[in-house]
């Protein structure tokens, strides 16, 4: 069998804490399947557990909001990539959020990190903060279904940018920057992404990224994205893609 139920014929995927040999689905996920993707008896879909465990069930039966499935196979565990990748982005304001963690949940990366930057135009406060990082773990919990990954990335945040101050791995998206192929592998196993807001971070803000060189530790890598000026949420989008063609699946998995 694939080690990826993404590559497995399914018709749907979705989340459940435990793989039993007989599950149901229900709430959301089971109006969804039941209602909305208006599964019948005998499709194949598969179900995991955010975790990297997945397994491959049939629909026994739909009821009203829900449907029973009975176990295809055992448990399978889809491989990790070499290098994690994190993605440390900026807020920027409106949906944009919304977009960049659905897109960078598609691309595979590990973990989203908002960050509060001086130039941010997006000010929250700890309960507004609270409850978007709540919207954005569900955004990305559905981009992984519909992706079919078997991972769910962690969504963090919301961060002063002082707080990736001697980070492993911090790779700065920077219009002058080097190119993807002068990029070192990290030394950590990680590259986190950093995307300031689309006026840059302030000189603290990015002296703060470079002290670690003073200790004794890697600076930053720079990564140039191309020619032009991108927004935050597009270079955080582009920079995780060419990234993610420098990972490959861990041989001990």
């Amino acid at each position: 069998m694939t080690r990826f139920a993404a590559r497995y014929p399914a018709t749907a995927h979705t989340f459940l804490r435990a793989l039993h040999d007989d599950v149901t689905v229900d709430d959301e996920a089971g109006h969804q399947l039941s209602r909305v993707r208006r599964l019948r008896g005998g499709e194949a879909l598969t179900i995991a557990d955010g975790h990297g465990r997945w397994r491959p069930y049939s629909v026994a039966r739909v009821r009203p909001g829900a449907v029973d499935l009975h176990a295809q196979g055992a448990p399978v565990v889809e491989p990790q990539f070499d290098p994690r990748l994190v993605v440390a982005l900026a807020l920027t304001k409106g949906a944009k959020p919304d977009l960049a963690v659905q897109k960078l949940t598609e691309l595979g990366v590990d973990g989203v990190i908002l960050l509060s930057t001086r130039r941010s135009v997006p000010r929250w406060d700890e309960t507004r903060a609270e409850a978007a990082v709540a919207r954005l773990r569900r955004i990305a919990r559905e981009a992984a279904a519909q992706c079919r990954r078997a991972r769910l990335p962690e969504v963090d945040g919301v961060w002063p940018v002082t707080d990736l101050r001697g980070r492993p791995g911090l790779v700065v998206a920077d219009p002058a920057g080097e190119e993807l192929a002068q990029l070192p592998a990290p030394s950590g196993g990680e590259w986190v992404l950093v995307v300031g807001p689309e006026g840059g971070f302030d000189p603290d803000e990015a002296a703060a990224l470079e002290v670690v060189a003073a200790h004794g530790r890697e600076a930053p890598a720079r990564l140039r994205l191309g020619p032009h000026v991108l927004r935050a949420e597009t270079a955080a989008i582009a920079g995780a893609a060419v990234l993610t063609t420098r990972r490959a699946p861990r041989a001990d998995d």
